[in-house]
């Protein structure tokens, strides 16, 4: 007798050589890879389901995905991790792979997402590809106040890639700032979900404020006119990382 147990992954992965979590035709990207290994490991075809996903060169230090695999005699099947670690390039590591329930969903069931945007200011190898290096400090105090009225709001239309397949353009953001480190600056953002571009565009946005081509308040405007055209220029990819994705019952 055959029976399908759902597993959630949890993994991480260095975005810099791939087009993004999701398949796509003529491009190779995470979820593909994934799915490789998983069918080569379990000898059965395997398609994950993402927790979402992330545009082409953004980073995740933690993702989920889960996977239905067939087993034998209702008994689930034990996924060794260092064997599928073994089958994935250096750039994609599984951290965790966790018997859910059969209803159990990677993406639907998320209830917070956090990402971190990081940015430096003098040139350093290591942080090439990893963080976006400006050239000017921007004045953090006046993208914090424009970060707290961005956080009144749940429309974010003005804030997302066009001609998206979404049903609603809301979300709610529960923490929005930006932080000074010892090498540069970083804006962390969480919320419910995410629209496509919707963290690049925002940091855009406030970099403006940031060198003052504009008040906090040019914020509101901004986000009435529901219009991408409006918001600033997106940020490059590199600097972009999803750093958590939380689930009532894990």
């Amino acid at each position: 007798m055959f029976a399908a147990s759902r597993y959630f992954i949890e993994l991480s992965y260095d975005g810099t050589n791939y087009h993004g979590w999701q398949v796509q035709p003529n491009a190779v990207t995470v979820q593909e890879l994934l799915d490789k290994a998983l069918t080569t490991l379990l000898r059965q075809p395997i398609e994950t389901t993402g927790c979402g996903r992330t545009d082409t060169g953004v980073h995740a230090k933690e993702f989920f995905a889960h996977a239905d695999v067939a087993s034998i005699d209702d008994r689930p099947l034990d996924i060794d991790k260092r064997s599928l670690n073994a089958l994935l390039p250096n750039d994609i590591a599984v951290k965790n792979i966790i018997l859910v329930q059969p209803d159990a969903h990677a993406r639907f069931d998320a209830t917070l997402r956090s990402y971190e945007y990081h940015i430096h200011f003098d040139k350093d190898p290591f942080k090439h590809g990893y963080s976006w290096l400006l050239r000017d400090l921007p004045n953090l105090e006046l993208m914090n106040q424009a970060a707290a009225i961005i956080m009144e709001y749940t429309d974010f239309s003005c804030f997302s890639k066009s001609n998206t397949q979404v049903k609603t353009n809301n979300c709610k953001i529960v923490n929005a700032v930006w932080e000074q480190t010892q090498n540069g600056i970083v804006f962390k953002i969480s919320a419910d979900r995410f629209l496509r571009n919707m963290v690049r565009a925002i940091v855009g946005t406030l970099l403006a404020v940031g060198k003052g081509e504009m008040p906090p308040e040019a914020i509101r405007k901004i986000i009435a006119s529901k219009n991408r055209s409006k918001a600033g220029t997106s940020v490059p990819a590199c600097g972009l990382y999803l750093t958590e994705v939380k689930y009532s019952y894990l």
